[in-house]
């Protein structure tokens, strides 16, 4: 009876095992063919050996045109954003983190209704209000609308994270003359650290890769993000310069694996509360 028990567990560990191979697989294939092919002078949709090693791909990406000037519009529209979120996150979390009220339950249920919303069923309305205020194709205008679609979801998260730091540490404060606003600057974000980092990289990850705002609310050329740009790389007949494109996503990826390094610290950590309540 043992040796079944045993043998049923392992089978089953090995399915599992197994299963989690096969997802790893649909993950690493294409990022497989993003390395491969950025380095293959004939590049093409099948997972393979270079014919031969070539950095042409990279010196035909690397100018301003295709590269630079796009990407700087990604990191100033996804950084702007992202700042404009945490900011804006924290300020309305933290009332309804702090503060009992009987609205608290139904605005936080109205903002959880407010993330499912599909963002494309907003843009006709949000297009014909830019062109009436004049903030289509700006870029301060597009900032706007991203921090306005991610804020639900990052006031959830924030309020969520503000939860587990003590008011005890507020109300000593308090007591020395801070205010609510000192208190949640100097005292309640530094403690939430993990969780801070955890909406800024979630809500520029989200921006980084949109295709669908930037494309509608943006007109000129020279201001398209780099999300926008990628796709001058399919032809109009069909024909996808792969390799441009492998080396061109692998460009496009850098400012997202800097800034999860950047901040991975913060994301391993807990609250350092440490013994701050006790006594």
């Amino acid at each position: 009876m043992a040796r079944t028990l045993a043998s049923r567990r392992r089978s089953h560990r090995l399915a599992a095992d197994a299963g989690l191979l096969a997802v790893a697989a649909t993950f690493a294939l294409p990022l497989a063919w993003v390395l491969l092919s950025s380095v293959d002078p004939h590049a093409d949709l099948r997972v393979k050996a270079p014919d031969g090693l070539t950095w042409s791909n990279f010196d035909a990406i690397l100018t301003s045109d295709i590269t630079f000037t796009p990407l700087l519009n990604s990191l100033i529209l996804c950084g702007g954003a992202t700042l404009l979120t945490v900011v804006c996150a924290a300020l309305a979390a933290y009332p309804l983190s702090r503060f009992r009220s009987r609205l608290n339950r139904p605005f936080l249920l109205t903002i959880l209704f407010a993330t499912s919303l599909p963002i494309t069923a907003i843009m006709v309305p949000v297009y014909a209000l830019f062109v009436q205020v004049n903030l289509i194709d700006t870029m301060q205008g597009t900032i706007l609308f991203f921090a306005a679609s991610q804020l639900p979801f990052a006031i959830w998260l924030m309020k969520n994270f503000m939860d587990g730091v003590p008011k005890e540490l507020e109300e000593a404060a308090w007591t020395d003359g801070a205010s609510s606003l000192q208190s949640l600057v100097r005292i309640v974000l530094p403690l939430m650290g993990p969780g801070v980092a955890v909406v800024t990289v979630f809500s520029f990850v989200v921006m980084w890769g949109n295709f669908f705002v930037p494309f509608m609310l943006l007109l000129t050329p020279d201001q398209m993000p780099a999300s926008v740009s990628i796709n001058e790389f399919f032809g109009n007949r069909g024909m996808v310069a792969y390799g441009q494109l492998a080396a061109f996503s692998i460009v496009y990826s850098t400012p997202v694996i800097l800034l999860y390094v950047l901040i991975a610290r913060r994301l391993g950590g807990g609250f350092a509360l440490g013994g701050a309540v006790k006594g």
